[in-house]
């Protein structure tokens, strides 16, 4: 039977799909920020738009520190996300769960990418490649494992907590019934 209400999760081949698609058009957009569009004039100028709208005056120094950081926590960020799509694209039609392997297959197949995303960036006219980049990138796809094993924890021991709550109400249950 078809569950209209999510489609995807009554076709796994549908599903399998749909991550696979995210997965690449997320790389795809991680290749479009790597063009001289998004390079460092403008983060500059959107951080400094941010800070006048924030009315925060800073210094030209500290302004060039926020600017690196800025886009050091980009990287982070986006490989974060394309390390967490990864390892659900990798998930298949088996339930999610945490899989210590298939998060290891997802940090190295977004470290990866990233090198060649750097070696993109090398044919950029504003942009250059760094390795410093690809280890940042590389710890942001970590990121989003250790995220998704926090989470995993966090679901088990509520799960747990629900199971002995159930357990400990049965028994009172019982307890009243045999009263």
């Amino acid at each position: 039977m078809i569950n209209p209400a999510n489609p995807a999760r009554s076709h796994p081949r549908l599903r399998l799909f749909l991550l696979w698609l995210i997965t690449i058009v997320w790389a795809g957009v991680i290749y479009y920020l790597s063009t001289d569009t998004f390079g460092p004039s403008f983060s500059a100028w959107l951080l400094a738009n941010i800070l006048r709208l924030l009315r925060i005056l800073v210094s030209s120094h500290t302004f060039h520190i926020l600017h690196i950081l800025m886009r050091k926590c980009a990287h982070l960020t986006e490989y974060a996300i394309f390390g967490l799509f990864i390892y659900h694209a990798l998930e298949g039609e088996r339930p999610p769960e945490w899989r210590p392997r298939r998060a290891c297959v997802a940090v190295l197949a977004a470290a990866l990418y990233s090198l060649t995303d750097e070696y993109h960036q090398s044919f950029e006219a504003t942009r250059t490649a760094s390795i410093l980049d690809c280890s940042i990138d590389t710890v942001g796809a970590m990121l989003g494992m250790l995220v998704l094993y926090g989470n995993s924890r966090l679901l088990q021991a509520k799960s747990k907590s629900a199971a002995a709550d159930n357990a400990r109400m049965a028994e009172a249950a019982k307890g009243v019934a045999g009263e």
